[in-house]
């Protein structure tokens, strides 16, 4: 997750420069006093109103029910919160009625799962490498996989997707009240969400004649209307719309044969819209 944010941030234009081993960013963010902490205290500190706006995944907000505001969904580290098992010994273990053990970081989000299984269960918490449980200390754990290979590796099938999570952010609902603070927490989110929409887009630029103008605009899927100017010597015209970057491979030939040429593809470094 770190990785992801600190890449968005930089994106955004923010300097993340930070001493060796250092928790304490200096002047990354005009007007935000920057400090690392793992995201289930970020959730703590901004229920407590310690701390204004953080970086967090939504089943740590599940799992420790806090009372947040989610401010953007950032759509980064897709994760399902699983319960995983190895599939002969966990279908022999139902069958038998005998007790079932399962263990989990995520307490809060266990026992509701488990609740709705109406089984003879017992907890117990894990404190990382979860996978490693079954099936000697436990029948099935919960935990988060985004491809699944670590599961695998050791041998441990999904038996239930429970929830799916990605970064978000999100701010103390205090902070949202305080009119300054809450407009800081916007603007940030604003820049954020002009780096994500860049990252989904390209933008092209073509020249078209004037005969083969309105074919192009038909079929040129523009995020409002495309920009369009008028060539020197009234030639035809140069159209340019920032695309969606998925079906460029379609897009491209599609333009060609309607006309379009001379056609330039340019990454985007950020959108606000």
């Amino acid at each position: 997750m770190q990785d992801s944010v600190f890449t968005l941030l930089g994106d955004a234009g923010f300097d993340l420069a930070a001493g060796q081993r250092s928790y304490r960013l200096q002047n990354a963010l005009p007007g935000f006093e920057v400090k690392i902490l793992k995201p289930q205290n970020i959730l703590e500190m901004l229920q407590a109103g310690r701390r204004d706006v953080g970086f967090a995944g939504a089943d740590w907000v599940e799992e420790l029910g806090v009372d947040v505001v989610e401010v953007l969904d950032l759509e980064l580290d897709p994760v399902s919160i699983v319960a995983a098992a190895p599939a002969q010994s966990w279908q022999a273990k139902l069958q038998s009625g005998e007790p079932l053990v399962i263990a989990s970081e995520y307490e809060r989000l266990t026992a509701r799962w488990m609740e709705g299984q109406k089984w003879n269960a017992q907890f117990v918490r894990s404190f990382g490498a979860t996978e490693v449980f079954p099936p000697e200390d436990a029948d099935c754990i919960v935990d988060n996989t985004a491809t699944g290979s670590t599961l695998r590796a050791n041998g441990l099938t999904v038996v239930a997707e429970i929830l799916t999570s990605t970064t978000r952010l999100y701010a103390s609902p205090a902070a949202m009240e305080h009119p300054l603070h809450r407009r800081r927490i916007e603007d940030l989110a604003m820049l954020l969400k002009s780096v994500l929409t860049a990252r989904s887009r390209v933008m092209i630029e073509m020249n078209v004649g004037p005969d083969a103008l309105q074919k192009v605009i038909d079929v040129l899927p523009c995020m409002r209307e495309p920009t369009v100017a008028t060539l020197y010597g009234q030639s035809g015209f140069a159209v340019k719309a920032a695309v969606p970057s998925k079906g460029l491979t379609s897009l491209i030939p599609l333009l060609k044969a309607n006309g379009a040429e001379d056609l330039v593809v340019m990454e985007l470094g950020q959108i606000v819209v």
